[in-house]
């Protein structure tokens, strides 16, 4: 009896990329604006909002995403006796929550780095620090934190295989599935589909990095 075709093979790792670029459009969706919000309150001036932040950053930052899933998924169930049902849910939650902690920091540094000049040439236009931020200060912040951001958001999609440790049927999920049938080949075909990916995703960043070189200091 011959085993799955180079064609059934595809479609079933095709199936599984699916629910990991799932994972990743919806982690960036939500993580983006939410890891502003967190910093933000990193470096508030009210120091009890900046303190628990810059902690709770810190507890994310220095735990195992793998851990997190699993905090997030079973925890609800073992402590509050209402069981995660949504295995994608779950992923989706700890894959949001860390990642917004990791660009909170790349924001942070972005923008500290603009100088105060910036915002005191802003006053002197009668621009409030609000406007100032967002209409002169915030391009120039794209335009520092674009190479880390883009270094954080390729390693997010070789993350999303970490889903399976919940059995998320991602790509990597799959291929396993044909170790089974007696083939191997299947697990170093999944290289191919987060190469190619990651591959589109580093052209796309570079386009934007040189579309923003008319920042350069």
């Amino acid at each position: 009896m011959s085993g799955p075709s180079f064609l059934n093979v595809t479609i079933d790792l095709l199936t599984g990329f699916l629910d990991n670029l799932e994972l990743f459009g919806l982690t960036l969706l939500f993580s983006l604006p939410l890891g502003l919000i967190v910093t933000f309150g990193s470096m508030s001036k009210f120091k009890p909002l900046a303190w628990f932040t810059k902690v709770f950053v810190w507890i994310i930052r220095g735990t195992p995403l793998m851990l997190q899933i699993f905090v997030v998924y079973y925890v609800p169930g073992l402590v509050f006796e209402v069981p995660m049902r949504e295995r994608m849910l779950a992923a989706i939650i700890a894959f949001v929550i860390n990642y917004s902690c990791y660009f909170s920091e790349i924001y942070r540094g972005g923008i500290e780095s603009i100088s105060k000049g910036q915002y005191e040439a802003g006053q002197v236009l009668g621009m409030t620090k609000t406007q100032t931020f967002f209409r002169v200060v915030l391009l120039q912040v794209v335009k520092r934190i674009l190479p880390p951001m883009s270094n954080e958001i390729i390693t997010l999609v070789k993350d999303t295989s970490l889903a399976r440790i919940i059995a998320v049927p991602e790509i990597l999920m799959c291929a396993e599935r044909f170790t089974g049938k007696g083939l191997i080949w299947p697990l170093f075909y999944t290289a191919v589909f987060f190469l190619v990916f990651n591959g589109v995703l580093t052209l796309l960043f570079g386009y934007l990095e040189k579309k923003l070189n008319y920042f350069r200091s």
